[in-house]
C-alpha cells in the first residue's frame, strides 16, 4: 500500500483497475485507493504483471502492506511497495503454544485488523483469520462483528458503525487538536457594503462571489499582513509559510474535508469564487488531489449557509488559527445620530494557537480583516 498522503496511515481498495495476470505499463492506473482524505487513482510506477490480487476490494489495508503480487518481469516493488518508507507494526513473532494455564497466544493480525477490533470492541482471541498464514484481516474482524450477538441493554440493540478513513482521520486530528492550547476572539462585522454589491452585481458577473468568497479575499490579505497567523507550531520552533493558502471547511454527509485555495492573497475576488466552486464539487466527488487537502495554512470555516449565528472552531494542528463564520442576518447597531439602526452583520470568531499568537495579536488581525470586509471596493482590487 502506498502512502498517498502524510497523514495516510491506512487505506481502502475501491477498484482494482487490473486483475490477476493482466500486464501494466509504468504510469498506468491500477487501482482506486481511498485514503483519509479522497479517493485516488494509483499509477503504477514501473512495469509488470499482477500475478495475485492480496487485498479484495471494499479491505483496508497498512501503509507498507501487499496488496498485490508481481510476476514475471514486473516483480519490482511498484505495487507492494510504498514511495516512502513508514515504520509499521512488526507482525508477532512466532511462540510456541502456551503451557496449561498459561496465557493465551497472542493472535497473528494485521495492524488495521487489531485498530478495528478495537473500534468494534472485538476480541481477535479464536478468531479464524483467511489472510496469508492464517493471519487475521479487517475483513475478518467486520465480518465476527456483523454476525457477534448483540446483546439487548436498556438502550436497545448496539450497532457497531464501522469509521471510514476519513472519519478515523478526522477523530485522530481532533483528538491532537484538544493538546493545542486555544483563546477566541469574536468580532461583529458589517456587511452592509458586501451585501450591496452583491446585490447589485446580480447576474452581471459570473459566478457571482458569494458572502465566504469576499471572507477567504479578506483573510487571505490579512494573513498577508500579519504572517503569524500563516504559520504552524512544530514542537521547538514556529514555522511561517511564504504561501498563503486559506482552507475552506467542505462538509459532506461523512466526513469534512478542507481543501486549499493556493496563494489566496495574490487571486482575484473573481477566481477565489471560481475555484472555491470547483474545489466543492470535487470535494463532493472525492476527486480532490493529496495535495489540495495538505497544503492549507489557514482555515475558514463557515455554517452561514446553516442559519447558525456564530460558533466556535477548532484549530486544525499544525495550522496557528482558524476562522469562524456565522450568518449574515439583520441585527441592530447604534446610529450616528445615537439611535439605533438595523445593519446586515455577521459575527466572526478568530480561534488561536496561544503558542503562536496572543491576544493583541488576535484583535489586530480581526480589525484588519473588518476593515477590509466594511470597505469591499478594496476586495474587488
Amino acid at each position: 500500500m502506498p502512502k498517498l498522503s502524510d497523514s495516510m496511515e491506512d487505506a481502502v481498495i475501491v477498484r482494482w483497475l487490473k486483475g490477476a495476470g493482466d500486464r501494466f505499463a509504468r504510469g498506468e492506473p491500477l487501482a482506486e485507493i481511498e485514503t483519509d482524505k479522497a479517493t485516488v487513482v494509483y499509477e503504477a510506477e514501473t512495469d509488470g504483471v499482477i500475478e495475485s490480487i492480496v487485498v479484495p476490494e471494499g479491505d483496508a489495508a497498512g501503509v507498507g502492506e501487499p496488496i498485490a503480487t508481481l510476476g514475471g518481469d514486473g516483480a519490482a516493488p511498484a505495487v507492494v511497495s510504498p514511495p516512502r518508507p513508514e515504520i509499521r507494526e512488526p507482525a508477532p513473532a512466532p511462540t510456541p503454544p502456551p503451557a496449561k494455564g498459561g496465557a493465551p497466544k497472542r493472535p497473528s493480525a494485521t495492524p488495521v485488523a487489531r485498530r478495528r477490533a478495537v473500534e468494534l470492541g472485538l476480541s481477535l482471541q479464536g478468531l479464524a483469520g483467511t489472510g496469508p498464514g492464517g493471519r487475521i484481516t479487517a475483513r475478518d474482524v467486520e465480518r465476527a462483528a456483523e454476525t457477534a450477538p448483540r446483546e439487548e441493554r436498556d438502550k436497545g440493540s448496539v450497532e457497531a458503525v464501522p469509521l471510514t478513513p476519513t472519519q478515523a482521520t478526522i477523530a485522530r486530528r481532533l483528538t491532537a487538536s484538544t493538546a493545542v492550547p486555544t483563546f477566541t476572539v469574536t468580532v461583529e462585522i458589517d456587511m452592509s457594503g458586501v451585501v450591496a454589491l452583491r446585490r447589485g452585481a446580480g447576474e452581471l458577473v459570473e459566478p457571482l462571489p458569494s458572502v465566504n468568497d469576499f471572507v477567504v479575499r479578506a483573510a487571505a490579505l490579512t494573513l498577508r499582513r500579519f504572517p503569524d497567523f500563516n504559520a504552524s507550531w512544530a514542537e521547538d520552533r514556529i514555522e511561517r509559510f511564504s504561501r498563503v493558502n486559506v482552507g475552506i471547511a467542505v462538509a459532506l454527509d461523512d466526513a469534512l474535508l478542507v481543501p486549499a485555495i493556493f496563494d489566496a492573497d495574490r487571486r482575484s475576488l473573481a477566481e477565489i469564487a471560481t475555484e472555491t466552486r470547483s474545489l466543492v464539487a470535487r470535494a463532493r466527488s472525492r476527486s480532490l488531489g493529496p495535495a489540495e487537502l495538505t497544503s492549507a495554512t489557514f482555515t475558514v470555516s463557515n455554517l452561514g449557509m446553516y442559519g447558525v449565528h456564530s460558533f466556535t472552531a477548532i484549530v486544525d494542528p499544525p495550522q496557528a488559527a482558524i476562522l469562524a463564520v456565522g450568518a449574515v442576518a439583520r441585527r441592530p447597531a447604534e446610529a450616528a445620530d445615537g439611535g439605533v439602526e438595523f445593519r446586515d452583520t455577521l459575527i466572526a470568531t478568530l480561534t488561536c494557537d496561544h503558542r503562536v499568537v496572543y491576544g493583541a495579536h488576535a484583535a489586530s488581525f480581526l480589525a484588519q480583516l473588518r476593515t477590509l470586509l466594511e470597505t469591499p471596493l478594496s476586495l474587488l482590487v
